[in-house]
Order: structure tokens, then sequence, then C-alpha cells
């Protein structure tokens, strides 16, 4: 058991420690910052541009506003896709400079630099072949992971705005029916679909797009008669 005069030495100790002081420990702990609280996931290459990727997490939420826990944990994934989606052509550069240098002792006896170039070029782009179509692969799914979460985010944020809208346009109508509101009584129900087409259609139509709206969806609702 500690005495209390290690207990003091320690804290002493502590006060006078700076972190890490080798290039290795700082590079690490600088690091730890970026497990996002929400994942515990590593996002950055120790390569990767801290101010930068910090930047992309900030557009992303100045773009998309997400409220809600759930949404900010989606933008999160959006920002991190975004940056993977950034870093694949830094890493096509990297296959190709590392392939140049792999294959330009094999083309020194050729004494026109320019073919010379092209010879080291064509090496790389057979031997390194499998690498590019790797980063083409991952670029593809990257992309559609990013466009589901796109996709998702906008459904929660229609949830949040467009469902409080549907249950205030439910009571308006009770209260100027003087009676419950019945989906059947006004030809279709208040439904974030319905909410959600009417906004994109009517958006900046007045009173007479609105009308027109309503009575075509009322149509399209109803079921036709045999």
């Amino acid at each position: 058991m500690s005495t209390e005069s290690q207990i003091n030495a320690n804290r002493l100790n502590a006060q006078h420690s700076s972190g890490p002081s080798s290039p290795e420990g700082k590079l690490k702990s600088s690091h730890n910052a970026l497990k996002t609280g929400l994942t515990g996931r590593t996002i950055l290459l120790p390569s990767d541009d801290v101010a930068a990727y910090l930047k992309i997490v900030a557009i992303a939420n100045d773009q998309w506003r997400p409220e809600s826990d759930t949404e900010k944990l989606v933008v999160q994934s959006i920002a991190d896709t975004q940056w993977r989606l950034l870093r694949i052509p830094t890493l096509e550069s990297a296959v190709w400079a590392l392939g140049r240098a792999q294959h330009a002792a094999d083309c020194e006896a050729e004494p026109d630099p320019e073919l010379r170039a092209l010879m080291i070029d064509g090496l790389v782009l057979s031997s390194k072949q499998k690498d590019f179509s790797n980063l083409t692969l991952q670029e593809g799914r990257l992309q559609r992971h990013l466009e589901k979460l796109i996709a998702q985010f906008k459904e929660l944020r229609d949830e949040r705005e467009i469902l409080p809208l549907a249950r205030r346009s439910q009571a308006m109508y009770a209260l100027s029916a003087m009676k419950p509101f019945n989906p059947a009584d006004f030809g279709f129900e208040f439904s974030i679909e319905y909410l959600k087409a009417r906004r994109e259609f009517t958006q900046g139509g007045g009173l007479y797009a609105l009308v027109h709206f309503d009575r075509a969806w009322r149509d399209k609702s109803q079921p036709t008669a045999a």
C-alpha cells in the first residue's frame, strides 16, 4: 500500500509530466483524439492531415445540421466516408510512385528518357494491376455506402420535420370539421409520404398548386371502382 509521501510524490510528478516526448509517442497521442466517440474506430492514418479531416467533419455538420444523437451519428459516418473517398487519389499516387521506384532499374538500358518513362509506367500498370483494381473496388463501395448514409439521414430528417406537420394537419382538419380526424373523410391520410411529395411539388406554387396536388393525390389514393 502506498504511503502518503509516495502519493504526494506521484501527484507532483504528474503535474510536471508533459506527455509523450518521442515523435512516435506524440503521433500516437495526437491520433487518440481521432477515435470518434460514436464508434471508437481510428479514422486517420499516421500520414493523414488532422486539420483537413476536422474540416471535412465541420463541413458535413454545417451542411446537414443534425439534431438528434442518431442524426449526429449518421453525419459523422458521412464525413468519415467522404474522408476515405478523398484518400483514394493519394493512395493511387502512392502506388505509382512505389512502382516507378521498383521498376526504374529494369529500364536503365533505354537511352531515351521519354521512352524509358513510358516503359516504367507500363511495368507499373502490369505489376500493380491488383492494387489499382482494389482501390477502384474500394472507391465504388465507399461511394455506395455514402449514398446509403445520405438517404438514411434524409429519412431521419423527414421524420423529424414532416411527422409533426402531419399531426398538426390532422389536428387542424379535425378542428375545422368539428370531429375527430378520419382519413376516409378526406380521401387519404396525412402520411409522411404525402407531405413529403406535397412539399416538393408545391414549393413556391401557391394555393392553386396545393389544391391541384391534393386532388391528384386523392384520385391516386382512392381505389378504382370495378
